[in-house]
């Protein structure tokens, strides 16, 4: 999926590490720029992606990310993972 609009926050980053190694996620804010306005959190997943895109509150952007819901204990948890942001 694809969505355009501002980013209104960046969150604090989230760290941590499992047996494969250490990992990193960023968390964003975006708001659309329609007559109503919508907002999205997504993620970006891992430090190079995270350098990569280099997103500030105030930048207008064009993420394309895949929504995504599991369940886990009886609860379900959702994500929109992004995969690529393009600034402008």
């Amino acid at each position: 999926m694809e969505i355009q609009g501002r980013i209104i926050a960046v969150l604090p980053m989230k760290s941590g590490r499992t047996a494969k190694g250490e990992w990193k996620v960023q968390q964003y804010v975006l708001e659309t720029d329609d007559k109503y306005p919508k907002r999205l959190l997504f993620d970006l997943f891992g430090e190079n992606k995270i350098r990569e895109f280099d997103i500030q509150q105030g930048d207008f952007v064009t993420v394309s990310f895949d929504p995504d819901a599991h369940q886990k204990d009886g609860r379900w948890f959702g994500s929109n993972r992004a995969w690529d942001v393009r600034k402008g």
